[in-house]
């Protein structure tokens, strides 16, 4: 059954339909004819299932669609193209007959011979490049120079993607010419590409930025985009393998525009200076990835959707234009090489749409904007080189300037400490005359004074000890209260203190190993084995290890436990001492252990001992 897209195309040409003109006559006057699809004599097989035969009976159905324009070429059918020529019996040139296209599937060409019959020749990017008449990118055929009089060529096109049918008659020498300019020109276009790509690969390699590596492999898909497109690809890098040419520009595009976003994110640092625009190409470099992979495994078709990649295009263009309004400066060249690659899209989109003729400066518009966007994004990077050196150059300068004022000052502010200097040693030389008389006379009054300190010291100790003994008989007679044992032990570290003074009374002795070396340990008066490194706290091996609360506290319920038992209950306890009644519990039970195990000892310290150490 006809589909609805065939019946529109059918409907369309019926439209814009002609008769076919009688014939193309072609001489020695001129060297080339182009023949666009609008001008020639088409028939639409829209089922596809006509032999050369059904062709041949129907002859007088062939029509010329003036209307036609490359986007209503239909992919699902099959068009059958007649060429009437005649050449000039005067002429004594060779003729070719050409297609441009080289990317389409199948073309069947059919020859007029003498007797009548045609001869039958079949190429396309379906078959292996030897399979073409001519080792040239596009389709030739060479027209036989013996038949003079009118013949009908007939060709047989299909291809399930767009197929830019235009058809050239030219001669030989023109022909030559033609192709050898071309592939001048794309030596030039492929050598300019290999050149930047091989600059900033070293680049890359001398100062070992990403965005460099980046840039390379975005050139070199560029480049191989181009040459698929050209047909070059299809010539020199995979000449038999003709199923890999058919997705071969899907990939080189899905390549372009993958390594085209991770510069872009890089080059304009997207990910500071606009995260949300980061992430919108973050979210286009995945969705386009995932399509580009259905269409790998799945369905080749996806490959046709060309479109699609002016998407993250304009996303990068638009980024670009952000930042670079925002004041970043070296994305003005960037802004203009994207820029101008919009142009040749867009020249390309009016070409295919036959907004403008067709010339050659159109037909490689995009060519000629990828070589100068290679060339803006080059000069980017450049620029951004200059400006961050420029920036330095600035900061170095400002730097030595101020170098220069601070020793400008610093001279100055020595001159000035001279003189003082000068003024000061004079003085100082009279005041230590001075100073001499006056040492000479506290000489002999620090004689006297030392004789009545030690004097003084004497009587210091003897009250000292008395003092002592009063507070030992008050400890040791169990009459202190809160306040008073405060005084003795007002906080955490005089606690310590005294413990440190009671633990290694005897020396130090490692617990692990009996070594009588330490150095200080990670806390306060710890002390760590210089032999196997063991690291023992204050209150290690003591009543006190692991406690959660105050060491002072812990002191008064040991003295209360210790001296008055029962004179406080676990509640005043715990009010008095602002904790928990089941800490001062836990605490009592704790000692009141100690003391069944160790015959009234903390183990090692004895209780008694605890106090009268400190007061001592």
């Amino acid at each position: 059954m006809i589909g609805i897209n065939t019946l529109s195309y059918i409907l369309l040409f019926s439209l814009f339909s002609y008769p076919e003109r009688e014939k193309i006559y072609v001489d020695d006057s001129v060297d080339e004819v182009l023949l666009p699809i609008n001008s020639l004599p088409i028939l639409v097989d829209s089922v596809g299932n006509m032999d050369f035969e059904d062709i041949l009976q129907k002859k007088g159905e062939f029509t010329i669609y003036t209307q036609f324009i490359p986007k209503d070429y239909c992919v699902s059918c099959t068009y059958w193209i007649k060429v009437p020529l005649l050449i000039s019996e005067n002429s004594e040139k060779q003729w070719i007959i050409e297609f441009y296209d080289q990317t389409i599937d199948e073309i069947t060409a059919y020859f007029p011979k003498d007797n009548g019959e045609y001869t039958r020749d079949e190429v396309g990017d379906h078959f292996p490049f030897d399979k073409k008449a001519l080792s040239h990118k596009n389709f030739e055929w060479l027209i036989n120079p013996v038949m003079k009089d009118r013949q009908d060529i007939y060709f047989k096109v299909r291809s399930h993607s767009y197929a830019d049918i235009r058809i050239a008659l030219r001669t030989v020498n023109r022909f030559i010419h033609y192709s050898l300019n071309e592939y001048f020109l794309y030596g030039l276009f492929y050598g300019m590409i290999f050149i930047i790509t091989l600059y900033n690969l070293l680049i890359f390699f001398a100062i070992k930025e990403e965005k460099y590596l980046f840039y390379t492999f975005y050139i070199l898909s560029v480049g191989i985009y181009a040459m698929c497109v050209d047909g070059i690809a299809f010539q020199y890098l995979w000449p038999n393998s003709p199923q890999w040419n058919q997705f071969a520009y899907g990939t080189a595009l899905f390549s372009l525009i993958f390594w085209s976003i991770l510069f872009s994110r890089r080059f304009l640092s997207t990910a500071v200076r606009s995260p949300k625009l980061d992430k919108l190409l973050k979210l286009a470099l995945i969705l386009r990835t995932v399509v580009f992979l259905y269409a790998l495994l799945f369905d080749h078709k996806f490959f046709e959707y060309r479109n699609i990649e002016i998407i993250p295009l304009t996303l990068i263009f638009y980024t670009s234009i952000y930042i670079w309004l925002r004041g970043y400066k070296p994305a003005r060249f960037f802004v203009l090489a994207y820029g101008i690659l919009f142009l040749g899209f867009l020249i390309k989109a009016l070409l295919y749409l036959s907004v403008i003729p067709f010339v050659i400066l159109s037909y490689y518009s995009l060519h000629v904007c990828f070589l100068l966007e290679m060339l803006f994004l080059t000069f980017a990077l450049s620029d951004r080189v200059r400006i961050l050196k420029s920036n330095r150059d600035r900061a170095l300068k400002r730097t030595i300037i101020q170098h220069q004022e601070n020793a400008m000052l610093k001279d100055k502010v020595n001159k000035e400490l001279e003189g003082k200097i000068k003024e000061r040693t004079g003085q100082l030389e009279e005041k230590n005359l001075l100073l001499a008389e006056t040492n000479q006379k506290l000489f002999e009054q620090t004689r006297e004074i030392n004789k009545i300190n030690s004097m003084l010291d004497l009587d210091n100790w003897k009250l000292k000890n008395n003092i002592k003994e009063v507070l030992r008989d008050r400890l040791i007679n169990k009459n202190l209260t809160l306040d008073q044992f405060r005084n003795i032990f007002p906080d955490q570290l005089t606690c310590y203190r005294f413990l440190d003074r009671l633990k290694w009374a005897n020396g130090y002795h490692c617990t692990k190993c009996n070594n009588t070396k330490f150095s200080e340990g990670h806390t306060k008066f710890a002390r760590r084995c210089s032999k196997c490194g063991y690291d023992e706290s204050i209150t290690s091996n003591t009543i006190f290890h692991r406690i959660k609360f105050p060491i002072e506290k812990a002191f008064y319920i040991l003295y209360v436990t210790n001296n008055q038992p029962n004179d406080f209950t676990l509640d005043e306890l715990s009010e008095m001492l602002q904790l928990r009644r089941n800490t001062v519990w836990n605490f009592k039970k704790k000692i009141e252990e100690i003391y069944l195990n160790g015959d009234g000892d903390t183990s090692p310290i004895s209780i008694q001992n605890l106090f009268s150490a400190h007061v001592n």
